[in-house]
This record gives C-alpha cells, structure tokens and sequence, in this order.
C-alpha cells in the first residue's frame, strides 16, 4: 500500500507568516512616510540657501536687500511644496497655472497649486519661533525669508527661515529650532516630521 504524503502549508502556518509580516509592515511603514518627509524637507534648505545666496550677491550691487523675487533673481523650479516669503506683505507668485506669469513686484512664492492642489497653499505667517519674514534698510541692514509647507497632509505646517544676522531662539512652545542658528543657515523653526 501507498501512502499518501500531502504537501503544502497548514493554515495555522499561513496565519503564523501573515501575522509576521502584519508586524513588519506597522513597523517600516512609519519610519517610510517619517524618511520620505525629510527628504521633502531638502527642498526647503536648499531654496533658503538659493535665498540667501541671492540676497548676498543683491547686497554686492546695490548696498540694500530686497524683499522681491525679481528683483534679486530667485525662481525656485515648479513643484515646489512650500511657500517662500521674503516679506511679511506683498503679493505672492501665483502657481496654480501650467504657465507663470513673470513679474518684479512679487514678495514671495506660492505652493505649485497645479501639481499639489490648492489644499496645499500657504498664507503667510511668523513661524513657531516668532520669525518674521521682510527687510530692514540700511543703515544696518539684514533680511530674514521663510518657507512654509505642509509636506506630510496633517494639520501642523513645517516652518523654516534664514537670516543674514545669526540669531538665537528661546526654547518654549512649539520652537523646534536649535538654539544657535549662524546666519545663512536654515533653521527649523517647526519640524513638522517629529510631531
């Protein structure tokens, strides 16, 4: 007589492998969208660095900052997932279009609507550490920008700004800023990733 041999998985083992990768799953997908947000985050240092940048090489020329994109010659690429802000007020470059319409008189950047949708765009606000956007005339001189951009879909807006000034921030509220900030580099005023 022949015996028979089954092949294959009891269901108790099925369950056993699902469950494991259950596990694995609630584990990795966190540390995913947490890591994929900070790389979002690149975009807002290198813009402020552009920023700063052409702040600097404005001043060479003409002795004074300017709180206009035109004027200093910054345009971040489309895409963009936050709103940039040299001034407090002003008008902002409008990208809900395929198109831009280009013009000198713009103190800031807005969202690319187009591509993200207009839940995404930003009005302007003093960010968590009390940083405001704009710039102060000669005889002392310096200017302070910003970028604000919900980069995760939650309601907490991540919050960066540079200065030409180096400056410190007070621990207290929702500053996530380190304490020292050099001037002409980005501060993360609100981290919108570890909240």
């Amino acid at each position: 007589m022949k015996k028979l041999v089954q092949k294959g998985f009891t269901l108790i083992e099925l369950m056993i492998v699902v469950a494991i990768i259950g596990i694995l799953a609630s584990i990795a997908i966190p540390n995913f969208i947490k890591f994929q947000a900070r790389a979002k985050q690149s975009e807002a240092k290198a813009n402020l660095k552009a920023v700063f940048t052409a702040q600097k090489a404005f001043f060479q020329e003409k002795d004074r900052f300017s709180s206009l994109t035109g004027e200093m010659g910054f345009e971040p690429e489309r895409n963009n997932r936050y709103a940039y802000f040299l001034a407090a007020t002003g008008t902002l470059e409008d990208r809900t279009n395929s198109t831009i319409a280009q013009a000198t008189t713009y103190t800031g950047i807005q969202v690319d609507t187009f591509k993200y949708g207009s839940t995404f765009s930003q009005t302007y606000a003093a960010t968590a550490c009390g940083t405001a956007a704009g710039v102060v005339a000669p005889p002392t001189p310096s200017f302070v920008a910003t970028a604000q951009g919900n980069i995760d879909a939650d309601a907490t807006i991540d919050q960066w700004s540079i200065s030409s000034d180096s400056r410190v921030f007070t621990a207290g509220g929702n500053c996530t800023a380190d304490a020292n900030n050099p001037s002409g580099e980005p501060a993360n005023d609100l981290n919108d990733v570890n909240l």
